[in-house]
Formats: structure tokens, sequence, C-alpha cells
């Protein structure tokens, strides 16, 4: 997510210092965004010449300080709150005063995130798509104390890179995966229910109501420890049994088998 929305934004002029602690990490991200930028260019909807400048724009640091000059920051991390708070209060004594805060938090309270930065004022939550070259909407997610300022700001940036923001509030799942995570959770009962087998259940909902991808299909593309994570924090802020999670979908992260980015999930991507 880092380097996509990383991509996005140097693809609409700005100059972008990837972040990250792990070596390893952030070489990935880079490689990410070229590999990304060539299949746009295959394509022929970019020249060599543009992608070669939009890489340029972007930067790969390992101290936090590189963002001392930095305008916005969007932190990506794992939906951790341990690790967004550690990160978060690093971060907020490198990035300067002025400078626009947001989490791409996807299910976590951007509240309570903003409160560990120490300037809830200047936070908001900015909930990007995967993959976020593609995907053109961001959620725009107003904390309890984010200023008017600074949700103006944030429906700027996403407009200027060429994305549709979508104001919210503050609550569980936001709009989108309130929506989507218990589809995709009920899908995943069904399964192990036997209702059907998983090639059965993603064609179901491709042919029969049009879906582009099918439940299981976009549990692997998003990830199944992301959409668990999801699915635990609707839970636990409602309480309702329709959030139940199900015990397939834990079961197969505790096996590693996470999607897409792990080779297997519901379906086999070896």
């Amino acid at each position: 997510m880092g380097a996509g929305i990383a991509q996005a934004a140097a693809a609409a002029g700005h100059s972008v210092v990837l972040f990250d602690i792990d070596a390893g990490s952030r070489e990935r991200g880079g490689a990410a965004i070229a590999s990304s930028l060539a299949r746009i260019v295959r394509k022929g909807t970019m020249t060599e010449a543009d992608a070669a400048a939009v890489q340029e724009r972007v930067t790969l640091a390992d101290q936090l300080t590189a963002i001392r000059k930095a305008g916005i920051v969007i932190e990506a991390v794992t939906e951790n709150l341990d690790i967004k708070r550690s990160l978060w209060q690093a971060a907020a004594a490198e990035a300067p005063e002025t400078a626009l805060l947001a989490t791409n938090t996807s299910s976590l309270s951007v509240t309570q995130i903003a409160s560990f930065s120490g300037r809830p004022a200047s936070f908001c939550g900015l909930h990007f798509f995967n993959p976020v070259p593609v995907l053109p909407l961001v959620e725009v997610v107003r904390g309890e104390l984010s200023s008017q300022e600074t949700i103006d700001r944030a429906e700027a940036f996403v407009n200027g890179i060429g994305k549709t923001p979508l104001l919210c509030n503050d609550t569980p799942g936001f709009l989108v995966n309130r929506l989507l995570i218990p589809y995709m959770n009920d899908a995943v009962h069904a399964l192990s229910e036997g209702v059907g087998t998983a090639e059965q259940i993603d064609t179901a909902m491709k042919l029969g109501a049009n879906m582009p991808i099918g439940p299981l299909a976009l549990t692997d593309l998003v990830g199944l420890d992301v959409a668990l994570a999801a699915a635990d924090s609707l839970y636990a802020e409602y309480q309702d049994p329709k959030f139940r999670v199900s015990p397939l979908l834990r079961r197969l992260v505790r096996a590693g088998k996470l999607g897409r980015k792990s080779g297997a999930g519901f379906h086999d991507y070896e």
C-alpha cells in the first residue's frame, strides 16, 4: 500500500520520500513501483520517459529525519495499534508543524491513532484502496478532533492526485469496509459450511451478481491477514453476532496462507 500511495503521489508531480525501517521492505517497495510503471508503459498509457520521471521523484529513506520538509505524511503500516503508536510518536517529532498527518488504516479508529501524534487537529484518515494506482476512491476520514482546514487540505490533495475523495466519519470500517468486510467474511462462512467450493462461490457472485471479482478472490487480493484485522475490529466495536469472524479465516492466517502475497489463500497463486 505504501508503494502504491507513493507512486500515485509521484505520478501527480509530488516529490515523495518512501520510508521503511526494514531494508528489504524498502527495496520491495521501490521494485513494486518500478514494476507497476513498467506495466503501465507496456499498456501504452505512459511513455518510458514519464515513467522514469515518476521513479525519480521517489526517494527511499531509512531514517524518519527524511520527512522534516514534508507537506503531508501518510502512514501505511500494518493494522497494529502498538506499531502505529510507536511510529507516530517518532514521526510527529520529525514532521513539520504545518504538515498534514494521515493514516491509511482500513479498520482502526482514526481518532485514537491521531492521539499518538499529539496533533489531532492536523490529523485525518486517508484510506486508499488496493491497487492504489488503479482504484480511484480515497476515503477521507474525519477524526473527532480533525479541523476543517485539515479535511479541506486532505480532499484537495486527493483531488490533486487524480482520485475521488469520499468524506466519512470515524466509524468502524468507515463506509466501504463496513459493507465489504462482512460480505467477504460471509463468503468464508459459506465455504467452511460446504455451501460451495471457492471457485463456485466466486463464479456465482461474478456471473449472478455482476461482481468483477468473487468475494474469496477479493479476500486473497486484499490479504487474509488484512481482512481478518478488519473483521476483528468490526466485531470488537459492534459486538454484534452478524460480524462473527469465520474460524476458517483465522486458521488460514495462522497457517501463513495470506492470499496473493503469500502465493496461496482461498486460491493457489504459485
